[in-house]
């Protein structure tokens, strides 16, 4: 994103906000920086189209297709970094994740921890 002029960037960021309400009927409100990759610039013009940030504590390397069938190393990774407060991201695109999901939800929850929406945490 840091990359893109100001036009390429908005054009980007509404289509994919159609997209998902086309699909979904959700009025995206959020936005996460592919890779992670912002500037202030960015930060600034999404704002201004009525996004959010939001970051991740822990990402692992889950959107490579080419290192799915690790559901164990899936697991430990996730329940490893768990920590209040933690904003795990997670990729669609995973077939692991797919598969490993409802137990790490449910293994997340017996250490003690709760899951929430992202509206709970605004300022």
């Amino acid at each position: 994103m840091p990359d893109l002029k100001e036009e390429s960037l908005n054009e980007e960021v509404m289509k994919l906000h159609q997209v998902i309400y086309e699909k979904y009927g959700y009025e995206m409100k959020y936005l996460r920086p592919p890779k992670g990759e912002y500037s202030e610039k960015t930060l600034y013009l999404t704002k201004n189209l009525g996004y959010t940030h939001v970051m991740w504590s822990f990402a692992y390397d889950d959107w490579d297709e080419n290192k799915q069938g690790r559901t164990e190393y899936g697991k430990k990774k996730i329940l490893d970094n768990i920590h209040p407060g933690a904003v795990i991201l997670l990729h669609a695109t995973s077939k692991d994740n797919a598969e490993i999901l409802e137990e790490v939800i449910r293994e997340i929850k017996n250490m003690g921890y709760e899951f929430r929406k992202i509206q709970d945490f605004e300022r």
